[in-house]
């Protein structure tokens, strides 16, 4: 199995699972807010955060945009795709932000324009979307910045993902189990399908979960997940579409808490007998 290094940290078998606090638009357009997320990323031990960035007009048709829908931005689509877009100077104070704060941070690209916006910010690697796993174009534009990717599968099958592959060649590439459904259900999730892609393509493996409680995120690491993925949010009763699949503050800083345990007590699968057990030997066991 491969190894892959984002930044300072090496990914991969044997290495600390790398976790990512996804900030995702739960910043609600509001840059407070998304230093506030990026806080609780640091407090909580995530090794970093990730954005998402959109060039509107270019990702959704001026139909999908002159749709009607209530929020706080307006009363259609594209107010609300453009409420929630931050633009250039919002960008350099995160990463200004993150530089303070020594928190990595990258972003999902859903177009290449938002690819070469992204650049200029020198992030470590670029994550690909679920729903764009299938954008050709986009994957090689995205490949052609020479940094790691990291590609989620959600509403894929294995046929999409094993030409996503072709396309993007495996080196330095980390690929993302995951379930496309906002919250996803447990019977959804099916993370048995780790252990397959594991074998089946040689790269690390890791697990982009949308589901709300933890034991599923930190069951996957016992499946040989390095990476691990969750949306943020400091309320998941707030307006918008991502918060209710979001992980809370003490959600977060539960989930990296019980992560590292998971990790220790995985150990090295080299079956001994512990110091420790050398007085129980000698109170519980009568022969041998």
């Amino acid at each position: 199995m491969t190894t892959v290094r984002i930044g300072k940290s090496e990914i991969g078998d044997g290495k600390p699972c790398y976790i990512i606090a996804e900030v995702g638009i739960n910043h609600n357009g509001d840059i407070d807010l998304a230093k506030r997320l990026i806080d609780l990323a640091k407090i909580s031990g995530c090794n970093a955060v990730k954005f998402q960035k959109r060039t509107v007009d270019v990702v959704y048709t001026p139909a999908e945009l002159a749709a009607p829908r209530e929020s706080p931005y307006g009363k259609t689509n594209g107010d609300l795709k453009h409420g929630l877009e931050f633009v250039l100077e919002e960008y350099q104070e995160i990463d200004r932000y993150c530089r303070e704060k020594s928190m990595p941070w990258f972003a999902s690209c859903w177009d290449e324009a938002s690819v070469d916006f992204i650049d200029q910010f020198d992030v470590p690697c670029y994550k690909i979307a679920s729903a764009s796993l299938t954008d050709d174009g986009l994957l090689r534009h995205t490949r052609s910045k020479g940094k790691p990717i990291i590609l989620s599968t959600g509403m894929s099958t294995l046929e999409q993902i094993d030409h996503a592959v072709e396309v993007l060649g495996k080196n330095e590439l980390i690929i993302l189990h995951a379930t496309s459904t906002y919250p996803a259900y447990y019977e959804e999730i099916n993370l048995s399908v780790i252990p397959e892609l594991r074998r089946r393509y040689g790269v690390p493996v890791g697990y982009s979960g949308h589901e709300t409680g933890l034991p599923s995120s930190v069951a996957a690491v016992s499946l040989g997940a390095c990476v691990v993925e969750r949306h943020i949010t400091l309320d998941r009763s707030m307006w918008g579409s991502d918060h209710a699949a979001s992980l809370g503050p003490s959600g977060v800083i539960k989930l990296v808490s019980e992560i590292r345990v998971v990790e220790t007590a995985m150990g090295d699968g080299v079956k001994r007998v512990i110091e420790r057990e050398a007085p129980i030997i000698k109170k519980l066991r009568r022969k041998g």
